[in-house]
């Protein structure tokens, strides 16, 4: 039997189309005020495709805009703001068929007409998430410290807002966790006799198996659910897609022997470095000023040196000089390298300033020029500090399977931290990155850096 198609949209998903179809209703409403004519102007679309492109890059489709919505609607006409205002300045420049009569009045009518569309949708979200909309059901195989992983996890970083979990156990598969037994929500199934009627009953949308002891498990049984049209999948695997970071507290390197992945052709580097060059120039070109102003604001601050530079690792483990704008004290580390303090001293009043803004990382657009960098990629870490967690912390040296970053997965994701907890929690970032590479990913990393751009997250 051909497998039935049981994925379900997620609340992400949803969102974006619910956002699209208000958009262009408001469109629609907007054009018939402003005069038939501009109905068949492309120019009209760049207003709305810029509010999406901002919705997105400010991080209003990501798990936490949409579980705590309350807290993020206060971006929605932020990102209305900045997509008129990218429009109108589009629509000045371009030539025909892009430019349109009476720009000032698109543009007036765009920024309230656009918060409104993004606050209904965001409305209308709410209420199907209360009426149960977009709940998966999960069965998953075991019930021990695996399976209580997981469901910790889901519920606290997977794409899927929520699940209703049914568990499958049996002694053989190893010891039964005392926090799921404790928890009356949890359902579980003793035996694994009779597998298929018990998924039948359940019906679930995915089937995740999870023991702890593997060699308890029996083939047969998950095979048959299988052919009956339901997915399976290995814990690592749908963890994966969920949570978009690769679990390396229960990794199994034969599944990340035998997955997908970890391969980048000549010509993905070929698109990505002409990527960089692109993003790099044109934001130089941009930040020049701002640039010039920050050198001579670091300059009149001490009279010391407006770059700091410094040794840091790239791809192959190879060390180059990268170059910053100084944010701490002259002779700061005179003692030796140490990681940066949540509260550090060393930092100088300019320097607190341009570590939120991320101005002090403008210099390194000329390293990615050089080549030593990419736009797209880990962060580039001392010499010092790769030598002590790749000892301590297993696939570290794979991170350097590319080329260090400007950006990258972990610093949109994770907030900036400085100890080895949080090395593992970033690890598990680059990792995924250096796994599932692709332009599309790199462009999705650089739209949703203005987040931490604009709202930082614990910036050092």
């Amino acid at each position: 039997m051909l497998a039935r198609i049981r994925a379900r949209p997620t609340a992400a998903l949803a969102l974006f189309l619910l956002d699209t179809g208000f958009l262009g209703f408001a469109c629609w409403g907007g054009l018939l005020l402003l005069g038939r004519d501009h109905s068949v102007s492309p120019a009209a679309l760049l207003f709305p495709a810029a509010d999406l492109l901002f919705l997105y890059a400010m991080g209003l489709y990501r798990r936490e805009a949409l579980v705590q919505m309350g807290e993020s609607l206060g971006r929605v006409p932020a990102a209305a703001g900045a997509a008129g205002l990218t429009g109108w300045v589009a629509t000045a420049i371009l030539p025909a068929p892009f430019s349109m009569p009476d720009v000032h009045l698109m543009f007036a009518a765009a920024v309230p007409c656009f918060a409104g569309a993004g606050l209904a949708a965001r409305l209308v979200l709410h209420l199907l998430r209360l009426k149960g909309a977009f709940r998966r059901r999960l069965l998953i195989i075991g019930a021990g410290r695996r399976a209580w992983d997981l469901v910790w996890l889901l519920g606290h970083e997977a794409r899927t807002l929520a699940f209703e979990v049914v568990f499958v156990h049996d002694d053989q598969l190893g010891e039964l966790d005392p926090r799921l037994a404790a928890d009356p929500t949890h359902e579980i199934i003793p035996g694994l006799d009779g597998l298929l009627l018990a998924v039948r009953r359940r019906n679930p949308d995915q089937i995740v198996v999870a023991p702890d002891e593997r060699r308890g498990l029996t083939m047969e049984g998950l095979l048959a659910c299988r052919m009956a049209g339901y997915p399976v999948s290995e814990y690592a695997q749908f963890l994966e897609r969920e949570i978009r970071r690769i679990d390396l507290k229960r990794l199994d390197i034969n599944w990340l022997l035998y997955a997908d992945g970890f391969a980048m052709g000549t010509l993905d580097r070929f698109f990505k470095r002409g990527l960089d060059i692109v993003v790099s120039i044109a934001l130089l070109l941009a930040t020049a000023p701002t640039l010039v102003v920050a050198a001579l604001a670091v300059k009149l601050g001490d009279g010391g040196p407006v770059f700091y530079r410094q040794d840091r690792v790239t791809r192959g483990g190879r060390v180059f000089r990268i170059i910053k704008l100084r944010t701490m004290s002259v002779n700061a580390e005179r003692a030796g390298a140490v990681w940066a303090a949540r509260i550090d001293r060393r930092i100088t009043m300019t320097g607190s300033l341009f570590r939120r803004t991320r101005l002090d990382e403008l210099p390194q657009l000329f390293s990615i020029l050089r080549g030593d960098m990419a736009f797209v990629g880990p962060r580039p870490e001392r010499p010092e500090f790769t030598q002590q967690l790749a000892a301590r912390l297993p696939l570290y040296e794979n991170r350097h399977l590319v080329r260090a970053g400007l950006t990258g997965w972990a610093q949109v994701n994770y907030p900036y931290g400085a100890s080895l907890n949080d090395a593992r929690s970033k690890l598990s970032y680059d990792l995924f990155y250096v796994k599932n590479f692709s332009i599309m990913f790199d462009l999705r990393i650089i739209l949703q850096t203005l987040r931490v751009v604009f709202w930082p997250d614990g910036a050092r």
